[in-house]
């Protein structure tokens, strides 16, 4: 019955994948925007999701606010979701996004000295836009990636962030050694790390106890890589981005390390609060 259910849920997101594609890029960006918002988000329970981690971290956020962002953080993960099918049209626009940040001249300057670096990043603006604009810059980045759970919707959807640069690392362990041969090669490695991580420490983020992966941080200290971190800035007019990039984490412990970037994750989405992923059950008590 799961299968079933799995078949006809990627039957559905597949028809409004296509239906977008069909429009020119900035249109069909602004209509999945719209469609996930307004059709998806309602159907998932995604507003309740939102208000729920909205209560439990910022109490005494206005209803106002509260209302936009049940509207705007659907309509951003609609337009990051099209974006990512869009191939080289979505590729094309990230290139073009200024890249600003004092860690940027880090990651020069390890590149100039051959050293890894960890790229440490999350669900907020579009991920993959910094990803595809250093590409373009010629640096050898690779990414990690979790398996979606449903199976079908997994595989064209691998296939597509794949059009966007290689290579791609799957979570588990043949993608983990893989991994490890890019970081020793002197590879730049992006990763998504503001999930809610089983068996990770429980450290601070937006004032409550978050479960975190220390991976970043671990593979950092352990391979001599730097650790920056890096994201992607949804413009004004929705189509457009500035990359981020943050100062570098100074080595010291696996936890301080991870700590600094969850701070660092944390100002930004307080000054772009529609363009995290608020529905993702990050604290796993709301």
């Amino acid at each position: 019955m799961k299968r079933v259910s799995q078949y006809i849920i990627n039957l559905f997101l597949r028809s409004l994948i296509g239906l977008a594609l069909a429009l020119p890029y900035a249109a069909r960006v602004r209509t999945m925007g719209w469609l996930v918002e307004k059709v998806v988000s309602p159907l998932a329970g995604y507003p309740k999701r939102i208000r729920a981690n909205l209560a439990h971290v910022l109490p005494d956020l206005p209803e106002t606010e509260v209302e936009r962002l049940c509207k705007e953080v659907p309509n951003n993960a609609g337009r990051t979701l099209i974006e990512l099918y869009s191939g080289d049209a979505f590729v094309q626009r990230a290139i073009k996004a200024p890249i600003n940040g004092s860690g940027y001249e880090a990651l020069e300057t390890a590149r100039a000295d051959g050293r890894p670096v960890i790229l440490v990043t999350g669900h907020f603006g579009n991920y993959d836009a910094s990803r595809a604009a250093l590409i373009a810059k010629g640096h050898n980045m690779g990414a990690l990636y979790r398996r979606m759970s449903n199976p079908y919707f997994n595989e064209h959807y691998v296939k597509s962030i794949t059009t966007i640069g290689t290579p791609m690392f799957e979570q588990g362990r043949k993608g983990m050694s893989q991994m490890v041969r890019h970081i020793k090669s002197g590879g730049v490695l992006g990763i998504l790390t503001d999930l809610h991580a089983h068996g990770g420490a429980s450290l601070d983020y937006f004032g409550k106890p978050a479960i975190t992966s220390l991976i970043t941080a671990e593979l950092a200290l352990k391979y001599n890589a730097a650790l920056i971190p890096v994201y992607a800035v949804r413009q004004a007019n929705g189509l457009d981005f500035e990359i981020i990039v943050q100062d570098e984490i100074p080595h010291s412990d696996a936890e301080t390390m991870t700590q600094a970037v969850n701070d660092g994750l944390e100002a930004l989405v307080r000054e772009n609060m529609h363009q995290w992923f608020w529905i993702h059950r990050r604290w796993k008590n709301t």
